[in-house]
């Protein structure tokens, strides 16, 4: 639980800093992004600590959570691009 809790620290603070300086709907998505990744952290620990089948379903939300990351990313790249144009 710890370690849980010291990596979304770290997460939020690494997503926060990058978001100061954005407006609107990047620092929305920037959230979010940070989210997505903090839980796909979470999933892939609780995967690796657990037996099948959780192991996969565990594994299996990581994907998700990354894809959605990405996606949360993406987006707020193109709205910090269109902020500064």
């Amino acid at each position: 639980m710890k370690m849980k809790k010291l990596l979304m620290t770290v997460v939020a603070t690494t997503f926060a800093a990058a978001a100061f300086a954005q407006v609107g709907t990047a620092v929305n998505e920037t959230g979010k992004a940070a989210e997505e990744s903090t839980k796909e952290a979470g999933d892939k620990v609780k995967g690796a600590m657990s037996t099948e089948p959780n192991k996969s379903i565990d594994k299996g939300k990581a994907h998700v959570h990354k894809a959605k990351a990405r996606a949360h990313r993406h987006r707020a790249k193109k709205a910090a691009k269109a902020d500064t144009h």
